[in-house]
């Protein structure tokens, strides 16, 4: 019996390697699957709701916990991120605690796709008013934000928005949840308004069309003084999904 006759015998393959490497036969792990994944920064906050309204929407979501989870430029760890609710002074506190604060500013600077809801919107804002003494922001939107404009918890309420950007009409209206919700003083160049709420409930004096500014969009970054994830209407997370898509197509 010859040498290959007794290694078939014996259940033994012939080498296929030939002329590759190990590394061709183990390349670098892919994707579980097409969707984007984008991360919510699980230090406090709707990070539940985040991650559901997410999947909904086509994303895969992740909890972001640490420096390590980041990764060390768009689209290595994320392809997206969410800045959820919470208290922005405390969400201040953590992310220096954790050593996120100047990686994430420095990823969202290089334009990994963020979307900050109530003070996740604080966060994203270059200047903002009423903030602590000694508080840090990621920054990165040209806005002017208001902390707890529309006043304390026991001042929150529920509104249907003035947002077509956003795909609210009359038959299809966007009900807004407000909680210790900032506002939007003022935008600079390159901000689109994507909603206000509506001429009498939080001023007449406000710019726009009468109400106060509480969704903007710069470039690859979103956000809303409100909380898009109470419920199942599930648009913002959708057009945030969207222009997450978009940014990995452009890498």
């Amino acid at each position: 019996m010859s040498t290959g006759d007794r290694r078939q015998d014996r259940g033994v393959r012939p080498s296929t390697l030939g002329g590759r490497t190990p590394r061709a036969l183990f390349p670098a792990p892919s994707r579980l699957d097409g969707r984007p994944t984008v991360g919510v920064l699980a230090l406090q906050g709707d990070v539940r709701e985040h991650s559901l309204a997410l999947e909904a929407a086509g994303a895969r979501a992740v909890g972001v916990r640490s420096a390590r989870d980041l990764g060390s430029a768009p689209g290595e760890r994320l392809d997206g991120i969410i800045i959820p609710g919470g208290e922005s002074t405390t969400m201040s506190t953590l992310l220096s605690a954790f050593g996120m604060l100047r990686p994430l500013r420095g990823l969202i600077a290089a334009g990994l796709p963020a979307y900050g809801s109530c003070a996740g919107m604080i966060m994203l804002a270059d200047r903002v008013e009423g903030a602590e003494e000694g508080q840090a922001f990621l920054g990165g939107i040209r806005m002017t934000v208001r902390r707890n404009a529309f006043g304390r918890q026991v001042d929150s309420y529920e509104e249907d928005l003035v947002a077509p950007a956003l795909g609210a009409d009359e038959g299809h209206p966007l009900r807004a949840v407000f909680i210790r919700a900032p506002w939007v003083e003022e935008v600079g160049p390159g901000v689109e308004i994507l909603a206000t709420t509506r001429a009498g409930r939080a001023g007449d004096d406000a710019p726009g069309s009468g109400g106060r500014i509480v969704a903007v969009r710069q470039g690859r970054m979103l956000a809303t003084a409100f909380h898009p994830e109470v419920g199942g209407d599930h648009r913002v997370h959708d057009i945030f999904v969207g222009m997450v898509g978009e940014a990995a197509c452009d890498r």
